[in-house]
């Protein structure tokens, strides 16, 4: 061994003196960067509550209000496009939080060079699922950058909602007990965006789950149905949104793997590709936390809709594990999840 050889320790993770990749994947390092200096930057009790949308009343009526940005590469992909998959993203968000959208924003960031027969898709995209949603984008803002700077097309909605009387969901409404159901089969939306990076075939077409998922929620509560928290499934997938919720609340949650529903061919990609589907991105699917006496009729109210038809309990949260989501495998043996250190996809959202 040389005598210039000096071992050193690995730097700890999430100590990085630039932004990574990981940064923005939904895992460990976009937990910390929030933690350590988004949340201590703009500390406010609204988004302390760390969920989808914040909530707040004006003039006598509760309001809820989200924004996100989406850079998924590529631009179209089999089930959608950056434009739908950016109304639907905020539509759910609003959803997620019990409200019904109302209005919407668009912000362009377009790269030189982009085919306008391309931005005049995605516009046309982002008003036709606006129109089948029952809301209109009255503002917004565009901008262009170099060559090369901007990878085609980035696009940031912002939108608000309406939130009705007696509606209270959020993750400080999680309570022991809650049974967890999911909407439909888990990972489809990510598969989709590798296969088509990568040019990968399967026998039959993976398209994304982009959905707006309003109307299934508005279902719920229209129906009276008591629901605690609610939470899309997007960067993380299913396992990060609930590791994340489990912490918040200092709660266990028990998660039964043979219940969460995923299809063969997205099994069989994540199998291929080293991917575990409990952490794929999806954008047409949510965790629901309802009482346990509600479940089999939120199941049943799921089920009767066509964006909830392989709903299913996957569930249920526990005084045990707290901060903790604990997996019984298909196999009879338990292991508690983590969050992802690195990206596992990116560029999906």
């Amino acid at each position: 061994m040389s005598d210039d050889f000096q071992p050193a320790c690995p730097i700890p993770i999430g100590q990085y003196e630039h932004i990574v990749l990981a940064h923005g994947g939904g895992g460990r390092l976009m937990q910390q960067l929030l933690e350590r200096l988004v949340q201590p930057a703009f500390a406010n009790p609204y988004l302390a509550a760390r969920h989808d949308s914040a909530v707040f009343e004006v003039g006598g009526q509760r309001l809820a209000f989200t924004t996100d940005s989406y850079v998924v590469k590529p631009l179209f992909f089999p089930g959608g496009d950056i434009g739908k998959l950016a109304v639907c993203g905020t539509l759910n968000d609003l959803a997620m939080a019990g409200a019904k959208p109302l209005f919407l924003s668009a912000a362009l960031i377009i790269e030189e060079g982009l085919p306008i027969a391309d931005l005049q898709r995605v516009l046309e995209s982002m008003a036709a699922t606006a129109r089948a949603a029952g809301v209109m984008i009255v503002t917004g803002d565009t901008k262009v950058v170099d060559r090369g700077k901007g990878d085609g097309l980035f696009v940031n909605t912002a939108g608000i909602g309406l939130v009705g009387p007696g509606v209270d969901i959020s993750p400080a409404q999680v309570r022991p007990g809650d049974a967890v159901l999911v909407n439909g089969d888990i990972g489809r939306h990510g598969i989709a965006i590798m296969a088509q990076r990568e040019g990968l075939a399967f026998e039959t077409t993976l398209e994304s789950d982009c959905a707006d998922l309003s109307g299934l929620v508005a279902s719920l509560l229209e129906a009276g149905v008591e629901i605690h928290c609610l939470r899309d499934l997007t960067r993380g997938g299913l396992a990060s949104t609930l590791i994340e919720i489990a912490q918040s609340v200092g709660l266990g949650i028990a998660l039964e793997e043979t219940a969460v529903p995923v299809r063969e061919d997205v099994a069989g990609a994540c199998e291929m590709l080293g991917f575990d589907p409990l952490y794929v991105a999806n954008e047409g699917r949510f965790a629901a936390f309802v009482p346990a006496a509600a479940a089999e009729r939120a199941l049943a109210l799921l089920r009767a809709h066509p964006l909830g038809d392989n709903a299913q309990i996957i569930g249920r949260v526990v005084a045990a594990h707290g901060g903790a989501v604990h997996l019984e495998t298909a196999f009879g043996v338990g292991r508690i999840l983590d969050l992802l250190s690195g990206e596992q996809l990116p560029r999906i959202c």
